[in-house]
């Protein structure tokens, strides 16, 4: 039972890993998208002989933009929260896995323990049946 314990606990370890990585692979995206935008803010450009509202729609433009790049980042910063949570989920279930692998362990201690008395208990009827027999 404490080994199908500890095997889930394993498994729950591994699925928010994986979770954490694909978090990790959105932060990863959003930053590419901010470098972009942020390029693409300082390339944005009228011609020389442009109105003047050329350069009001640049300015919307370039607002636009910004505003994009400030909800990615508040994506981004939900991403890295949930990346916390995660690693606070899998630091508690590592501790459980821990407490269940010692237990394990000390199953398997006492489990030997028992079967070297009995090698023991064999080994000296043994040796007691060949002092009467001779």
């Amino acid at each position: 039972m404490i080994k199908k314990l500890y095997n889930l606990k394993k498994l729950q370890i591994d699925q928010h890993i994986q979770q954490k990585q694909q978090f990790l692979a959105n932060i990863s995206e959003i930053d590419q998208d901010i470098e972009n935008t942020k390029f693409s803010i300082s390339k944005a450009t009228v011609q020389t002989l442009g109105a003047i509202r050329d350069f009001k729609v640049l300015e919307i433009h370039k607002n636009t933009m910004r505003e994009h790049i400030a909800k990615i980042e508040q994506k981004k910063m939900r991403l890295l929260q949930e990346v916390d949570r995660q690693n606070k989920i899998i630091m508690e279930l590592n501790k459980e896995m821990e407490q269940f692998k010692y237990i394990i362990d000390q199953e398997k201690k006492a489990e030997l323990k028992k079967q070297i008395k009995i090698e023991d208990n064999v080994a000296a009827e043994y040796v007691q049946s060949r002092w009467m027999a001779s």
